[in-house]
Order: structure tokens, then C-alpha cells, then sequence
């Protein structure tokens, strides 16, 4: 059967340090997989690879039997995957609904030639298109934020757009980096259910994140990370209960 998402050998240097080290997993499709380990375990180093911001020095990805090696970012995104940033990456200056529509492929309008003659056909797609990008912000909980600029926002509803982007894509693997770092509890328990409905709306969702307490109840699967390299792969309780990962794990920085 062929693997949904996997990642086979991959290594990737930075001038003397390895940050990947003959790493592999497999993610399987419908499933929220998270990614965990200390800081400097690859989380994020992986993510480069797998959405083609970063080429390893070996191995490869590979998305429901196709390789993805050597492809750029936005034909990554074309095939159905796309992901959040850390540093969230939003244009502050736009409106949250502005940001969903800069996110959406095909953009109507683009081509000069249709534009003029076939003026009512593109201001029909662009009303679509609103109406699509405005049912996105209702979906993460956005929807009174519509109009507002990204600037006024607070951190947690900056993140929700975060995520209301990369589903703009119409991904349907989704890359989380840390989406519940920095939110209060109201904020991280609104992200979980949300994580959770997208899986339910057919999402599979690969999550890096460090709190053990959102791992354990959005996770169906966990991966384990250190020095580069798979340690382990398992539920969140085998995961979070094994003493030795423990050891490394807060050992480290979760």
C-alpha cells in the first residue's frame, strides 16, 4: 500500500552541524500526526523539506506516490500541501479576509486581457471568491474580524488566520508549526477543537508542537525527533509515558 506521506533518508547539513540525520517517517492520510522532540531535534528542518523550501543532501519525500524532490514551493502547494510559519508571515497591512484572498490560486483579474473584455465574468469570480474567502474566516472563528486590519488583531486571532490561509490553498495535508504556542487557554482549546473539525472535514494535519497536553488530545499519532532522527512512533500515551523519551524530552525544551 502505498504511504500517504513519506520521508525516507533524508539527511540535511548546515555547514558542520546535521540537522536531519537519515530521517524517515510515513503520515497516514485522514490521521493528525504530531511532531515532537527537544529544540533542535529537525521539526522544523523537516517541514523546510517536505513543502520544498529546503533540498536535503539525501534522501527523499514523497506525497501519495509521487516524489517530491526537487520541487518548488508553489507546485508543492498545487499538489495539495501547504503550511503555517512560526513567525506567522501575515500582511499586517491587508484586511484578514484581504489575507485569505491572497492565499487562493487562480486569481481571477490577474490576466489584463480579461479584465477588459469580459469585466462582469471577473467581478463575478471575485464576488465568489470573497463569499469563499469570508465562509474560511467563519470556519476558524474569524468571521467579525472579516474587515479588520491583520495589524488589530490579537496573537491568537492571527494565528486562527494563520491557519484560515492554508486552507485557502484547498490543501489537503496541512503543516502546523507550533499553532498553539503563545495562546491563552481559551485561545488553545478554541485551536484543538478547531484542529479537530478540520480532520473531520478530511484534513490531514502534520503538527509540530510542544505542549504535551495539546499532543495528547489532538494527536492520533506521535512522531519522536532527537538529533535529526526518528527515536519513535506511537500513540500520545506510549510517547508521553516512556521514561527515556521523557528523559530527552524535558530534558531538552518542550
Amino acid at each position: 500500500m502505498t504511504a500517504y506521506l513519506q520521508a525516507s533518508g533524508v539527511d540535511v547539513s548546515f555547514g558542520g552541524l546535521k540537522a536531519l540525520n537519515d530521517c524517515g517517517f510515513t503520515v497516514q492520510q485522514g490521521k493528525i500526526t504530531c511532531l515532537v522532540g527537544p529544540n533542535g531535534a529537525g521539526k522544523t528542518t523537516i517541514f523546510n523539506v517536505i513543502t520544498g523550501f529546503l533540498r536535503p543532501g539525501a534522501g527523499s519525500v514523497s506525497f501519495k506516490g509521487q516524489t517530491l524532490d526537487g520541487w518548488k514551493p508553489q507546485a508543492i502547494v498545487a499538489a495539495g500541501i501547504a503550511r503555517t510559519f512560526q513567525n506567522l508571515r501575515l500582511f499586517v497591512d491587508l484586511t484578514a479576509v484581504d489575507n485569505v484572498l491572497a492565499s487562493m490560486p487562480a486569481q481571477t483579474g490577474e490576466e489584463p486581457v480579461a479584465a477588459i473584455f469580459r469585466p462582469f465574468h471577473v467581478a463575478s469570480a471575485q464576488r465568489r471568491r470573497r463569499e469563499e474567502a469570508l465562509a474560511i474566516l467563519n470556519r476558524v472563528g474569524l468571521i467579525e474580524r472579516a474587515n479588520d486590519f491583520t495589524r488589530n488583531l490579537s496573537y491568537g486571532e492571527q494565528k486562527l488566520l494563520t491557519i484560515a490561509r492554508v486552507l485557502a490553498t484547498g490543501a489537503e495535508l496541512i503543516l502546523l508549526d507550533e499553532p498553539a504556542s503563545g495562546l491563552s487557554a481559551g485561545a488553545l482549546d478554541g485551536v484543538m477543537a478547531l484542529l479537530r473539525r478540520l480532520q473531520d472535514d478530511g484534513k490531514t494535519l502534520l503538527v509540530v508542537e510542544h505542549n504535551t497536553r495539546v499532543v495528547q488530545q489532538i494527536a492520533d499519532d506521535v512522531l519522536f525527533l532527537h538529533q535529526g532522527h526518528l527515536m519513535a512512533q506511537g500513540t500520545p500515551e506510549a510517547i508521553v509515558n516512556d521514561p527515556a523519551l521523557a528523559e530527552i524530552y524535558f530534558g531538552g525544551t518542550i
